[in-house]
C-alpha cells in the first residue's frame, strides 16, 4: 500500500517538474513575444519596396513577429494587439497620401476604429517612413506628420535610418530604391524591434 502511495507521489512530482522544465524552456527561449505592423500606402511600387525593407529588418530581431498590411486593408484589432506600428507613405503635394490620411482619422472615428477615445494605441512604439521623387519635395514632413498622428494617440515615437525615419528619393532622376535606401529601411525596422523589445521585456532580454 505504501509503496503504491509512493509511486503515485513520484508520478505526480515527475508531471510537475515536466511541465515547470517545458515552461521554463519557453519563457528563455521567448520570454514576451513582440509583435509589429508594418503599414503603407503604395501607388507605383516604391513604397512597398521600402516596406519589405523594413520588415526584413523587424525580422532580424529574434522574437519578434511582423506583419505587413497596406493602409486599406488595416482593421482596428491590427493596431490593438501590436506591440509597434510603423506607417510608410509616398509624398502627395509634400505630404502624406490621403490613403495614410484616412488610415489616421479612422483611429478618431467610432464608426471605424475608434482607438482615440480610450487612447488604445498608448505607449506603443511607432515609426514613419516615406518616398518622393524629390530630393526636397516633403519626404520630412511627411515623416513627420505621420509622427505627429501617432504622438497625438500618445504613442512612444522612434527614428532610425534617418533623421526621423528611413526614406528613399525615387525619381525623375533616380533609378528607384536603391541599395543604400533599403538599408535605411532595414535599419529603420530592425531599431523598432530592438526598441520594442527593450520596453516590453526589459534591458538585457
Amino acid at each position: 500500500m505504501q509503496s503504491k502511495e509512493l509511486l503515485k507521489n513520484l508520478a505526480l512530482l515527475a508531471a510537475i517538474v515536466a511541465v515547470a522544465f517545458d515552461f521554463s524552456l519557453v519563457y528563455a527561449a521567448d520570454p514576451a513575444a513582440v509583435s509589429v505592423l508594418v503599414v503603407y500606402h503604395s501607388a507605383s511600387g516604391n513604397t512597398e519596396k521600402m516596406a519589405h525593407g523594413v520588415v526584413d529588418g523587424a525580422k532580424a530581431v529574434s522574437g519578434v513577429s511582423v506583419a505587413l498590411k497596406r493602409a486599406g486593408e488595416v482593421v482596428a484589432n491590427d493596431l490593438v494587439s501590436s506591440d509597434a506600428v510603423i506607417v510608410g507613405s509616398p509624398v502627395y503635394f509634400g505630404n502624406m497620401s490621403g490613403e495614410v490620411k484616412t488610415f489616421f482619422d479612422h483611429w478618431g472615428l467610432t464608426s471605424k476604429f475608434d482607438l482615440f477615445r480610450e487612447r488604445k494605441m498608448r505607449n506603443k512604439i511607432g515609426a514613419a517612413f516615406a518616398t518622393g521623387g524629390g530630393i526636397s519635395n516633403g519626404k520630412e514632413v511627411t515623416m513627420l506628420s505621420i509622427l505627429a498622428a501617432m504622438l497625438v494617440n500618445q504613442m512612444i515615437v522612434v527614428s532610425g535610418g534617418g533623421a526621423f525615419g528611413a526614406s528613399a528619393t525615387t525619381g525623375p532622376d533616380s533609378p528607384g530604391i536603391d541599395d543604400k535606401e533599403l538599408a535605411e529601411a532595414r535599419e529603420l525596422g530592425k531599431r523598432v524591434a530592438e526598441v520594442t523589445a527593450v520596453y516590453k521585456r526589459g534591458p538585457g532580454k
